[in-house]
């Protein structure tokens, strides 16, 4: 099976280029500026289907085979979309039960994009269709190198309530439990007089008068992750059918302001992995979720390399204040992608839009056209790409793993949890970026994941837990755990672990906590090490574990906050308590420090890819300067930009990066 766009030499790079939305008469500029650029690889026909498809069972391709032989004879190769992100309003109108409701049963309109339910028979059969029209259309197209089916799926509706799912969950839910005897158990529908009778009572989790079930929450997330791999697996096993050895994609949204699909699962369904990121603009530390959001995709492919499919050159047009990038950014974006497994970054999109909703949003093209800061640096990087093709298949390697679960997260972010400011996204950032502060590159993995290769781990809020028996195992065979607050309170149903919390994880930690005492809005504790904790405390008692830090202040006065338990040849932290700042900062040490895991420079971001090169290893230094000052690094071997010899120490300076090749 092919796992890489066909036929893409050295990095990819490029965009989402959208011929469709210009004359005919632009084209040629932009195959020569591509060309200019350096651009090897473009997403074509993503928000295509109305131009394609012009009416039911009618289709246009001509345009679509002009723009694809000019791509090709320009050199660029082309991830070709099926098209079914948005479905033309002809198919809404027909339909109209292709239209998605909301939780409150409004059925929401054509007019933007995502406008189906992704438990729509109609929906499906007819991008089915669509997808086997351009298959059959393209399937020996010399310019075609992947297949980029959908797009950013559950984006717009990542949960439909309609009826349709309504039976579609039903039968989810049949599959899951077999009878409703264990559906009762395990949404405890005892409680509150929830009890069913028959599968017809059962209903997607739509809008009542008080809080609604967890349980049934927590699996119609599930099932709605689930629906929408469903549509993708039907696009993607026809392209499958009709071009086997095309590579089949969609593009992730792992990034701050998604978290809908359980991506663990998703993962394991393409032909290599793809993903679309877009910082933060008012962050001044966007870099450091940037870099977050890069390990934990490398993490969805298995560690081998990725492809990321859309970030911005500057501005984007969604956020309340939309920011430009500053000089340089772009460039230390993608550098920190491909720094940590990337083999390609491509933007959304090649020229900016003159119409539409997001016409604000940057381009490799601006409006005022080539002659600007943005398409200049996006030519200097495109030439820095095409000294860096010895990186290609060459891998990361990282000494901790911090655990990610998507289904703890969707738990989480229910109502009626003990407080409403406890995020589970930032929650984890905060402890990655203490790692990253620390200069150690991470490994995301999944709850469960084998963890006897590293060093340390870190378990951020793992929630939902039914055995904590792997992590036992891989703190008695030698390695350090830390982990915090919120996790192993319940097992996979959301029922909760009675005998005190932190449930799962008591006998591991050592330690029982007998109440949750969550902070009010903006107050604080002080710990008697001079650490401050935010949001989240608890009474917290030792039951063989040693107390690092205790409150200082507060009604849990004298309490342990922090604590160790020496299991084996290991250690397992506990964090009670919402540390901030610098006291999370010296856990975090703290904990690697006792691994044997060596500390990173400060002030300057590193990675390194590690792989071959004419039969024998190398590795590559990868290092970007997000400071305003120079940064000095120790090194040695060829810096690939400039292709100076580093002989002991190389120069990144402020806001730049440096690639070192060196002997393994």
């Amino acid at each position: 099976m092919t796992t890489w766009p066909t036929g893409v030499r050295g990095l990819a790079w490029g965009a989402d280029h959208n011929p469709e939305q210009w004359p005919e008469s632009v084209w040629a500029e932009d195959v020569a500026l591509m060309r200019r650029a350096g651009v090897n690889l473009v997403s074509v026909g993503i928000f295509s289907w109305a131009l394609i498809e012009v009416e039911e069972g009618r289709y246009e391709f001509g345009w679509l085979d002009r723009a694809l032989d000019r791509l090709h004879e320009g050199g660029v190769r082309v991830d070709l979309a099926t098209a079914t992100a948005s479905p033309p309003p002809w198919l809404t109108t027909a339909y109209p039960e292709v239209l998605p409701e909301t939780a409150g049963g409004v059925r929401l309109s054509h007019g933007s994009r995502q406008s189906y339910c992704p438990s729509s028979g109609v929906y499906r059969e007819k991008a089915v269709a669509l997808a086997r029209a351009l298959a059959e259309r393209y399937r020996e197209h010399p310019a075609l190198a992947a297949w980029h089916v959908g797009n950013e799926y559950g984006c717009h509706v990542s949960r439909c309530f309609c009826d349709r799912c309504a039976v579609a969950f039903r039968a989810w839910l049949r599959a899951r439990y077999g009878d409703l005897e264990p559906l009762n158990e395990a949404w405890g529908t005892a409680f509150w007089s929830q009890r069913y009778g028959s599968w017809e009572q059962v209903l997607p989790p739509r809008a009542t008068p008080s809080l609604g079930n967890p349980g049934q929450l927590l699996d119609f997330d599930r099932f709605s992750s689930d629906a929408l791999l469903e549509l993708f697996t039907a696009e993607r096993d026809v392209l499958r059918e009709v071009t086997p050895g095309v590579p089949v994609t969609t593009n992730f949204m792992v990034t701050w302001t998604f978290g809908a699909l359980d991506y663990w699962r998703w993962a394991a369904e393409v032909d290599f992995v793809s993903n679309d990121h877009y910082t933060r603009a008012e962050d001044p530390e966007r870099h450091v979720e940037l870099a977050f959001s890069a390990d934990l995709v490398r993490g969805l492919a298995g560690g081998r390399p990725w492809l990321l499919m859309e970030h911005s050159t500057s501005a984007v047009n969604w956020q309340r204040r939309n920011l430009a990038k500053e000089p340089g950014e772009l460039r230390r974006n993608s550098f920190q992608h491909v720094a940590r497994g990337a083999d390609g970054t491509l933007f959304f999109q090649w020229r900016q839009s003159r119409a539409g909703a997001e016409r604000y949003h940057s381009a490799m093209v601006p409006h005022a056209g080539p002659d600007t800061r943005v398409f200049r640096e996006v030519e200097r990087v495109g030439a820095e790409y095409a000294r860096l093709a010895e990186l290609v298949g060459s891998t990361v390697e990282a000494s901790v793993a911090l655990v990610y679960d998507w289904q703890s997260r969707w738990a989480l972010g229910q109502p009626a949890h003990p407080t409403a400011d406890f995020s589970y996204q930032d929650h984890a950032l905060a402890l990655y970026r203490a790692l990253w502060r620390a200069g150690v590159t991470v490994d995301f993995v999944p709850p469960g994941a084998d963890l006897s290769g590293y060093a340390a781990a870190v378990l951020p809020a793992l929630y939902l837990v039914d055995d904590a028996t792997p992590y036992e195992r891989y703190v008695e065979g030698g390695g350090r755990l830390l982990v915090t607050y919120l996790s192993g309170i319940t097992d996979g149903r959301g029922h909760v672990h009675l005998g005190g919390y932190p449930g799962a994880f008591r006998e591991l930690l050592g330690v029982r906590t007998e109440e949750f005492h969550p902070l009010g809005e903006g107050a604080a504790v002080a710990l008697d090490d001079g650490s401050t904790a935010r949001v989240w405390t608890e009474d917290l008692r030792t039951e063989g574990a040693e107390v690092l830090a205790s409150y200082a202040d507060g009604p849990l006065a004298g309490v342990p906050a922090v604590t160790r338990n020496d299991r084996g040849d290991g250690a397992a932290w506990y964090l009670a308590c919402g540390l901030t700042g610098d006291g999370l900062d010296r856990l975090v040490r703290g904990v690697l420090a006792h691994a044997g895991v060596p500390r990173g420079p400060e002030g300057v971001e590193v990675v390194r890819r590690r792989g071959e090169r004419a039969g024998a290893p190398v590795s590559w230094l990868v290092a970007v300067n997000h400071g305003g000052g120079d940064a000095e690094l120790p090194a040695a071997g060829v810096e690939l930009l400039s292709g100076e010899r580093v002989t002991g120490r190389v120069v990144v300076p402020a806001g730049g990066v440096v690639v070192v090749r060196g002997e393994v």
